[in-house]
């Protein structure tokens, strides 16, 4: 009788321990639950406190080279209740009225532009570092990994030429750079100075590192002695090649310049021999006083739907090669076509490229 009750309270005991167990399980197991809940009220929170960004009114202010972003920075402007003020500028431009104002920036976002203007404004301090969400979807290629730029699409040099005039002249087309570079093409020729375009710039710099320095030099001054002078904006060699002034205009090859040959009867050339590409980039003015929405703006971008927007406007294959998944035009740009081109060194050979060309094309 009296194992018979040991028996009985040994299995008490076990019992007990069994149930304190699965109690202490089940408690730990709510905890979890809570926290998990507890994590995703708090994400949701977030969430919809991103989404809902005010800045009261204030104003972004906006250097691009193009007021045809408008549509998406009117999208932005709604979303985070702000104003947005452009004022259009080429790339060589910016720099120099910034360095011309003792480092005072004009405006709080830069959008637009070669990427070489953007590296060297780095260079000078005149940028503020910020790494947006999703910019690790983006190529390393196409953003500065101290977060102090970011490209928005890739700009291709290519030529727009009148076909007619050429024709009537007794001239071919010329569908490579060497043949560009030919004598017979003497005073057909327009291109913007590189130091004011940076889609010019983009241009020297991949015939250098296509041919190599020395022999890219040789192949330049030929090419000086077809080119009487240069535009001293970005806009001009379309501009002078429509108006009849030129018979060829080297050019960023995008959807605006193919509107623009089908309008006047002129074909768009990718150069069979190597077309030159230049990252476009945005960032962020050091010290700007709306710098924070800008920082916003930034954000905005890079989401899936606004770089979608983004490639609409800006008409280019390049649009969707800076964030893979994301459409665009499609010109037919080969794309095996593009030069091998050392982008980290657009803008830490700006300066010495830009006076060897102020001396290679001096009183032009």
């Amino acid at each position: 009788m009296k194992r018979k009750g040991l028996v009985f309270l040994s299995l008490l005991l076990i019992l007990t321990m069994v149930f304190t167990a699965c109690g202490q399980t089940t408690d730990k197991n709510q905890e979890i639950i809570d926290s998990e809940k507890t994590e995703s009220v708090d994400k949701d929170t977030a969430e919809k406190d991103e989404a809902k960004l005010d800045f009261e009114g204030r104003q972004m202010n906006v250097v691009t080279t193009s007021e045809k972003y408008v549509e998406l920075f009117d999208e932005f402007a709604k979303e985070v209740n702000a104003k947005v003020d452009f004022l259009s500028m080429s790339s060589g431009e910016v720099i120099s009225r910034i360095q011309a104002e003792g480092g005072k920036p004009m405006a709080d976002l830069w959008f637009g532009g070669g990427i070489d203007a953007f590296m060297a404004a780095k260079d000078s301090g005149l940028l503020e570092s910020y790494i947006p969400k999703e910019a690790d979807k983006v190529g390393s290629e196409f953003r500065d990994e101290e977060g102090y730029w970011i490209s928005k699409g890739l700009t291709v040099v290519g030529f727009l030429v009148n076909e007619e005039l050429l024709k009537e002249k007794g001239l071919e087309t010329p569908k490579t750079w060497k043949e560009l570079a030919d004598p017979k093409y003497k005073d057909e020729i327009i291109m913007a100075n590189p130091a004011i375009s940076g889609t010019n710039y983009g241009a020297v710099k991949g015939i250098l590192d296509m041919y190599g320095e020395e022999e890219g030099w040789a192949y330049l001054e030929k090419l000086n002695k077809n080119i009487p002078f240069y535009g001293k904006r970005g806009k001009d060699p379309e501009e002078k090649t429509v108006a009849g002034e030129f018979a060829i205009g080297i050019i960023p090859a995008d959807k605006s310049s193919f509107d623009v040959g089908e309008k006047n009867n002129f074909t768009v050339i990718y150069p069979e021999d190597g077309i030159p590409w230049v990252p476009e980039g945005v960032a962020i003015f050091k010290d700007g006083d709306g710098r924070d929405i800008a920082k916003a703006f930034l954000d905005f971008m890079l989401r899936d739907e606004n770089q979608e927007k983004l490639a609409e406007l800006d008409g280019k294959d390049g649009a969707q090669m800076i964030k893979m998944g994301i459409g665009g035009y499609d010109l037919g740009l080969p794309e095996d076509k593009l030069i091998d081109q050392d982008i980290s060194t657009f803008g830490t050979m700006r300066e010495d490229i830009l006076k060897r060309w102020e001396e290679l094309t001096i009183g032009k």
